[in-house]
């Protein structure tokens, strides 16, 4: 527990500041690893192996969303994942909220922005983190490959997903003994 703030307490409020070390720390590791990735990656090029049978580096680009959907959207996507980074760190200023809602959502913000500067910026999405272990359970139901993601990718679905969870934790009843 970090002082001053409990992660699952609900009562709690954070300092101004939390979610935003969150969303810049964040944000800069997304952009210096899609620096990393343009500078020492080659597209097309057979993976580079980071942990065996677990992460590899493959560069790629997407111009659309998850899956490649919305395909050939990078600008419009990228004025809207801006609208709701910049959206979501507003709300957390002016309406602190307890210390784990405002972790997920100070993560969810910045795979927002890290992925709207792509768009806007190259009109794509820098994209080089391969999972084989997720891969193949998407194979295993049909669907093929894992897509290649990045930081903020993985920054909006993480937060996303504990967003959810922490709604459920925080909703279920008392016990009274």
């Amino acid at each position: 527990m970090l002082r001053g703030v409990s992660l699952l307490n609900g009562r709690r409020r954070t300092l101004p500041w939390f979610p935003l070390l969150i969303f810049a720390a964040l944000l800069a590791a997304d952009q210096l690893l899609k620096a990393w990735a343009l500078t020492t990656l080659s597209q097309g090029q057979p993976p580079v192996v980071a942990v065996p049978g677990v992460l590899e580096w493959i560069l790629t680009f997407n111009t659309g969303a998850a899956w490649s959907m919305f395909s050939g959207s990078a600008t419009p996507l990228a004025i809207g994942r801006l609208l709701v980074g910049l959206g979501l760190l507003g709300y957390l200023f002016w309406r602190p909220q307890p210390a784990f809602t405002a972790v997920v959502l100070g993560m969810i913000a910045a795979g927002a922005v890290g992925n709207a500067i792509d768009g806007l910026r190259f009109g794509r999405v820098t994209d080089m983190i391969h999972a084989p272990p997720l891969s193949a359970v998407t194979r295993a139901i049909g669907q093929g490959d894992f897509p290649i993601f990045n930081i903020a990718d993985s920054c909006v679905v993480v937060g996303t997903i504990l967003l959810v969870v922490g709604t459920f934790i925080s909703e279920r009843p008392k016990r009274t003994l």
